[in-house]
């Protein structure tokens, strides 16, 4: 299952604490795509937040790991379930 998630961060809610969470998301990242979790992770120019393609088994691991995300309390996201256009019958 493929998730297309649009990410922004709230910045009525900068603090120490969210700027901490932010120096972790690189981390965070490259584990997810180290793991196969994540395949693409693109920064939206003109935007504070992402886009990322997240590659996962299930609804509940997709769900699991944007719960754990370190900007997860400091971030509003938009969720796009991605399908295979290549005509395969394959959600991908």
């Amino acid at each position: 299952m493929k998730f297309l998630v649009l990410w922004q961060l709230e910045q009525a809610l900068l603090s120490d604490a969210m700027v901490r969470s932010i120096a972790r998301m690189p981390e965070y990242g490259a584990a997810l795509e180290g793991q196969g979790k994540v395949l693409m992770r693109y920064h939206v120019v003109g935007a504070h937040g992402g886009a990322w393609i997240y590659d996962v088994d299930s609804h509940e691991e997709f769900e699991r790991l944007l719960a754990v995300a370190p900007v997860f309390n400091f971030a509003t996201y938009t969720v796009h379930p991605l399908a295979d256009m290549t005509g395969s019958g394959d959600d991908g």
